[in-house]
């Protein structure tokens, strides 16, 4: 499906908006952002008064509704122009937290939740992976019973995005009364919380359901995590002790959380794609400047062969990574999200990150020792690629899936 001439404006138009957002309020600060380990709030407010938190949600929540294309523009230039996933990930967190309130919370829950964050007043997250397992979300062990008109939450949850700061945070829980299980160990980094220590609900995916829980409950604590990349996106290791949540915070059904979950996973994904090219094209884009005036034995860096031919391999990968974007997003808009479609987003996922990785790696290279420093989006972005690789499903996780979707 080729977009209209109508599409192709929205679509330029978003992208020189965000552009200008990236390069004159993000960029500039994201050295001492990293520094400080997280942004102002106020940087929310930006983004909603631009109109970027709301895209593809209802109007009657305060939303905008949005094709892929239109969203995916958002992403890549906000991606290629800022070079920080930090910045993305925390910043656009209620787009994991909020489908599911969206998709299945109650219409007075989706009304006092969504319109607050996507104004940019409130935070929302996504907690699913736990201390015992991350892509197994069968196997997780957070409880939650039913006592009177409230659940009761106890368990831990870890790695976290805008886990320090979130004011709502969608929390798969296993519930039900059957089977019990013998908790993992797991020591957090810098000193955090220990064990899980409560006993599970009903086994397997059956047994699974998602609760909207408020970050200001009682009983729920939160320890920041130190990391390799994404310095200032707050990430967290939550822990609910006794955390009571109305039962009307149910989304959906209870026992219905592994389909959400499953279903969630798909946006997410895609999402992820869709960064990772535009990080590969913030590292060309500065590999190509660095070459165009860095002068080595006489000439510029792109003045020689073996550098302009690093540069077509980035462009090759990029290019390809492209197609396959919006070949998935035009399928996506048209409705067509079967089987087929969600073995196309895991193999994406993959494809699009490894882009992202050669692109880094290239990047730095051709930067040389400049490539090393703080300072460069590409030695940022270089620090980044593997949690982009493992984040919402591992590579090894993303094949497997894709080749039960396919039959093979």
């Amino acid at each position: 499906m080729n977009p209209s001439s109508t599409d192709l404006d929205m679509l330029a138009d978003i992208t020189a908006s965000v552009k200008r957002f990236a390069q004159n309020d993000i960029a500039p600060h994201v050295g001492l952002w990293d520094d400080a380990g997280e942004f102002p709030r106020a940087l929310y407010h930006q983004a909603a008064d631009l109109g970027l938190l709301a895209l593809g949600y209802p109007e009657a929540l305060g939303g905008t509704p949005a094709s892929w294309r239109l969203r995916n523009a958002m992403t890549l230039a906000l991606c290629r122009y800022s070079g920080s996933g930090g910045v993305l990930a925390s910043l656009f967190s209620h787009n994991i937290g909020l489908p599911p309130v969206l998709a299945h919370g109650s219409a007075a829950l989706q009304q006092a939740v969504i319109p607050p964050v996507l104004r940019g007043e409130k935070i929302a997250a996504l907690a699913i992976t736990e201390p015992g397992g991350g892509s197994d979300v069968a196997a997780l062990r957070t409880t939650a019973r039913r006592d009177g008109a409230d659940y009761v939450i106890d368990g831990e949850k870890v790695f976290i995005t805008s886990g320090m700061r979130a004011d709502f945070i969608t929390v798969a829980v296993r519930t039900g009364d059957s089977g019990t299980t013998e908790p993992p160990r797991f020591a957090a980094p810098q000193g955090g919380v220990g064990a899980l220590g409560r006993p599970g609900g009903a086994k397997g995916s059956s047994g699974l359901s998602m609760i909207l829980v408020p970050g200001d409950s009682p009983g729920l604590s939160r320890t920041r995590l130190e990391k390799m990349g994404w310095w200032c996106s707050d990430t967290a290791q939550l822990r609910f002790d006794g955390v009571r949540v109305p039962a009307s915070h149910l989304l959906g059904e209870e026992g219905g959380g592994f389909k959400i979950i499953m279903g969630n996973f798909n946006g997410e994904r895609m999402a992820m794609a869709v960064a990772a090219l535009g990080f590969a094209q913030a590292c060309y884009d500065e590999a190509l400047d660095w070459a165009r005036h860095r002068k080595t034995f006489g000439s510029t860096l792109v003045d020689k062969q073996v550098i302009r031919h690093k540069l077509v391999d980035m462009q090759m990968r990029i290019a390809s990574t492209q197609a396959w974007v919006d070949a998935v997003a035009d399928r996506a808009d048209a409705g067509d999200q079967g089987p087929d479609w969600v073995a196309h987003v895991c193999m994406l996922k993959n494809h699009a990150t490894q882009t992202m990785q050669f692109c880094a790696d290239q990047a730095v290279q051709i930067l040389g020792g400049m490539g090393f420093m703080r300072g460069t989006k590409s030695e940022r972005i270089y620090r980044e690629v593997k949690v982009m690789m493992i984040g919402g499903g591992a590579e090894e996780i993303m094949k497997d899936l894709a080749a039960r979707q396919l039959g093979l």
